[in-house]
């Protein structure tokens, strides 16, 4: 059984932790939080030291691979910390077994895939990439690195979306689109041509706010 040491004990390290045991049959070693004591639990699950703590916990073998869990409002931190720990540490996978995923697809270190989504033929997902419920990717898509994509965004083919990007819920991107590094997209919004510059985009079709 896999062990995995979950960095951050929010929201997010939490809901990885319950699709990791319910879902993937890992055991989770605990949580490493800068804001929390160690000793303390959280929802089951003792916080075990801080960030600087998690190389040697490594080297000591109390996990075997760990996962980033910062949320969507940290994008620089969630790059920042995983770039540095991946150096040295393996990072795991966690997919919800409901998961659709074609055989061609390439699937990055540090990968969360919550229940329902759909990768089809030549999907790549760059590394720290979370698809969040009932996301659906064509054919021949690229998620980049550290990117957060909401409950049931589509992207359809041979679309490109780059790094720390934030895609809102329900967004859809049509074909042959690409997405620069570090956009989020408002709920709702409909991608019909490229987007060359970071910041925020709403609306049918998607608009530049700022």
């Amino acid at each position: 059984m896999t062990k995995i040491g979950i960095i951050g004990s929010g929201d997010l390290g939490q809901l990885i932790a319950y699709h990791a045991v319910h879902s993937c049959s890992m055991q989770v070693a605990g949580f490493f939080d800068d804001y929390k004591e160690s000793g303390q639990i959280v929802n089951g699950i003792p916080v075990i030291g801080k960030l600087a703590d998690v190389r040697r916990a490594h080297e000591k073998g109390i996990f075997d691979v760990c996962m980033l869990g910062v949320g969507y409002k940290h994008m620089d931190e969630r790059e920042r910390i995983f770039e540095e720990l991946h150096a040295f540490l393996p990072f795991g996978k966690v997919i919800h077994p409901s998961c659709i995923i074609d055989n061609s697809v390439l699937i990055g270190e540090g990968a969360f895939l919550l229940p329902g989504c759909v990768l089809d033929k030549g999907v790549k997902l760059g590394k720290n990439v979370l698809l969040n419920t009932a996301c659906v990717i064509a054919h021949d898509t690229e998620v980049a690195d550290h990117s957060f994509l909401s409950p049931a965004v589509k992207i359809a083919g041979f679309t490109k979306v780059g790094r720390k990007c934030v895609i809102g819920i329900s967004t859809t991107i049509i074909d042959n689109i690409r997405v620069a590094d570090e956009v989020r997209t408002g709920g709702g919004t409909v991608v019909i041509k490229n987007i060359e510059q970071a910041g925020l985009y709403v609306g049918n079709p998607a608009r530049f706010v700022k």
